[in-house]
């Protein structure tokens, strides 16, 4: 081995949200992990903005919950809401979109809004203080070569001439769109072409938030054009008062240099209004899904597996539970209590899950968008495109309420025969396995959440103390983690509809009842991926 040379457990590549998410999620667990980033600073381009109530529950785990929240760019007095007009921003047509407070009981965390750069620094400043971790930014991979025993990648400094080889048992892409991972381990991609030139534009406006005043509350604006034919012209904020940014179809051919965009903004807007342009960029929107997340040793995440047009905000934040899923379960398999599946366990549940989202959220907006447009006109019928925009509204609740992410399929919890893992669901307080814990206090004024280990927890309301403990030996016998969390069967907990929850170190529940099982072991077992 050369001197430069470094070895790890796990080695990532691509330091962004996503990888940064997946270093800290095995950091904490005392994974040695190198990650090698190609930029030594977070890219100052608003994207990724909207962190549902369940990725700040990652972040609550990762110790950066307050960090990110001090790090937003618009007061929380304001609001981070978002709504929807059609033909312009003044047009007086509009209703509300992505009402994410709907689902907030649901879970531990409030939701949040800052650009993805703000959130990568408070990732990259929380996995410096993991001493777990070794964080190489500024260094680009090259070649990836993977055997029975581990992975090398070879690597090399961006703005010098260092190079140097790093090995480890297991790698994981997250290296984007465009990943490098993934096309020399030779994972296939499916894509779902919408054949349409997008423009991306970052400016200073400070006229348009005075326009827009009469929207209190409002961060983010989704223009439904009839000319577009479902697809969206959409301004969001990057703070308050002044930035903003902007993406929107746009003729092919068109470059920064031939097309007016002022003009474009104010078709959007309905108004014109000073434009101060810091970023004018373009990308093709497509649906992409990778047709498996792992090769061998190797996997991907993110974007690198799965990536679709910004709509709904569910880009960012799906990477985010790859990240939280894959992270217990390769740590696992290094710390030696995971069965021989249950790292096959990722690709058979989040891939179905973003197959879902793409096809039962995203692309369904866009055609009930599509359909909707050529249906109604309030210029050709004022009172039939009334009645079938307050049809709208109620169906933007029902869509937050919808999207409930499950691994109720998963081979690795007790779901019902014949279940299938998607993104489609409804959220409620009775545990079900393969399905997000909700939260509940406990009679100590705690709630759940706060008790909850790192490992596996088994709550236990009004159980014995025989089938308590056999379930604690189980789990020293096969050397699982285990917390157990005691309690009564009363009060809001017994919205449950179960006096034993066994959850798994990702907030999902992996089994339930309502007795005690007849062999613990066989559940763990189960669980782990051992049968």
């Amino acid at each position: 081995m050369n001197a430069q040379d470094k070895d790890a457990h796990t080695i990532i590549v691509g330091g962004g949200p996503v990888g940064m998410g997946l270093a800290i999620e095995l950091g904490q667990r005392g994974v040695p992990t190198i990650v090698v980033e190609r930029y030594v600073a977070p890219q100052r381009i608003p994207k990724g903005q909207n962190l549902t109530q369940r990725t700040m529950e990652h972040f609550h785990f990762w110790g950066a919950e307050q960090q990110l929240r001090a790090a937003r760019t618009i007061a929380k007095d304001y609001g981070i809401g978002g709504m929807t007009a059609y033909g312009t921003l003044l047009s007086g047509h509009a209703h509300d979109w992505m009402q994410r407070e709907l689902v907030r009981p649901f879970y531990f965390t409030d939701n949040e809004r800052l650009p993805q750069y703000a959130t990568e620094g408070v990732l990259r400043a929380r996995a410096r203080t993991l001493p777990s971790l070794t964080l190489m930014f500024g260094w680009d991979a090259d070649r990836i070569a993977q055997n029975d025993r581990g992975v090398t990648i070879d690597i090399r400094e961006r703005t010098g001439s260092r190079r140097m080889t790093v090995r480890g048992e297991f790698a994981v892409g997250c290296d984007g769109s465009h990943s490098l991972v993934r096309e020399q381990v030779g994972i296939q991609q499916t894509l779902s072409d919408h054949d349409r030139l997008m423009v991306l534009l970052v400016f200073k406006s400070q006229a348009l938030h005075e326009l827009l005043k009469r929207f209190p509350g409002k961060s983010f604006y989704n223009v439904l054009h009839p000319d577009l034919k479902g697809y969206w012209r959409f301004f969001g904020r990057v703070d308050l008062g002044t930035t903003w940014f902007f993406h929107a179809p746009v003729p092919p051919g068109t470059t920064k240099d031939n097309f007016d965009f002022k003009g474009l903004l104010y078709d959007a807007a309905g108004a014109q209004f000073d434009v101060a342009f810091d970023h004018i960029g373009f990308w093709d929107l497509r649906i992409a899904a990778a047709e498996s997340y792992r090769a061998d040793r190797v996997f991907i995440a993110g974007d690198a597996a799965h990536s679709h047009p910004p709509y709904g905000g569910y880009g960012i934040n799906t990477g985010f539970e790859d990240a939280r899923n894959l992270g217990w379960k390769l740590a696992a398999t290094l710390h030696g209590w995971s069965g021989e599946r249950l790292l096959d366990s990722y690709d058979a549940e989040r891939r179905p899950v973003f197959k879902s989202t793409a096809r039962d959220f995203i692309e369904r907006s866009i055609e009930t968008d599509r359909v909707f447009v050529a249906t109604y006109d309030p210029k050709r019928d004022l009172s039939a495109f009334e009645a079938g925009w307050k049809e709208r509204t109620s169906g933007a609740r029902m869509e937050v309420d919808a999207f409930e992410p499950n691994y109720r399929g998963s081979p690795i919890v007790f779901g019902p025969p014949g279940a299938e893992t998607n993104a489609k669901g409804a959220h409620t307080f009775r545990a079900q396995p393969g399905h997000h814990l909700a939260p509940q206090m406990l009679s100590s004024n705690c709630n759940v959440f706060e008790e909850l280990g790192s490992g596996f927890n088994l709550i236990a309301l009004d159980a014995a103390d025989t089938n308590v403990a056999a379930f604690a030996q189980a789990a020293k016998a096969m050397n699982i983690p285990l917390k157990i969390i005691r309690d009564t069967f009363a009060a809001k907990r017994m919205a449950y509809e179960a006096k034993f929850v066994l959850v798994r170190p990702d907030h999902f529940v992996a089994w339930c009842a309502n007795e005690a099982p007849a062999d613990a072991h066989a559940i763990l077992r189960k669980i782990v991926g051992a049968d």
